[in-house]
């Protein structure tokens, strides 16, 4: 489990207070029943306080999803899980980093340190791989190619890949991730109307692509 390897990296130098077994990817936490019903902004506060406990139960209760997008934007599980863990080991480290008096939800601010990580990390690979465990029959398929689900999604994959960087983040936030345009568009750092547009244009390029893919053209 992601948020044992988290927490035994950061809250978990208190050792007692958590315990996790490697082979299983298990943790077992002894959590004040209370901080489960504290929102994000109060486990911050219960943070900044020095509360290994408040920090296990907000990566307990975000890790899932900020690994879900950080996948999709290097495509390697290990990056992607490396990459969640430094970014929550820096808010452990500087709590005071999020700022609640800007009026910007945790989850949106953390979701752009999270894609920072994410761009950096591209920026020094300069290449991303495709998902791992997929592989294409054929490279440039003829129409009578029938493809299983699979292997249509790992073609759909590869262009998202090869979008801009923001129609990308566009596409990932708002259909994969399911976020409000709103949400989207303020962690992409853009107004609402020009995150419509950022969607618009990525669905044409994908559906232009996979169309031409499928057809056996060239690309």
């Amino acid at each position: 489990m992601l948020a044992a390897g988290i927490v035994g990296s950061g809250a978990g130098r208190q050792r007692d207070a958590f315990s996790s077994d490697h082979g299983g990817r298990q943790i077992s936490v002894n959590m004040d029943v209370k901080l489960l019903h504290l929102d994000d902004e109060s486990l911050i506060c219960q943070i900044q306080e020095g509360s290994h406990e408040a920090f296990a139960k907000l990566v307990d209760r975000h890790s899932n999803r900020f690994y879900r997008i950080a996948y999709r934007l290097v495509f390697s599980k290990d990056d992607a899980e490396d990459i969640v863990q430094e970014a929550f080991l820096k808010l452990w480290d500087r709590p005071n980093l999020w700022d609640p008096g800007k009026r910007t939800k945790f989850t949106s601010w953390f979701y752009r340190v999270v894609i920072n990580l994410c761009f950096d990390l591209r920026k020094k690979k300069k290449l991303i791989n495709l998902p791992e465990d997929i592989e294409f029959a054929d490279e440039n398929p003829g129409p009578d190619v029938l493809f299983d689900v699979h292997q249509k999604q790992a073609v759909l994959e590869r262009f998202i890949q090869e979008l801009p960087e923001r129609q990308q983040l566009a596409v990932n936030l708002c259909f994969y991730e399911g976020l409000s345009n709103n949400e989207a568009a303020q962690i992409i750092g853009v107004k609402v109307k020009a995150l419509q547009s950022l969607v618009m244009r990525a669905k044409t390029t994908l559906k232009y692509k996979v169309k031409r893919y499928l057809g056996g053209g060239s690309r």
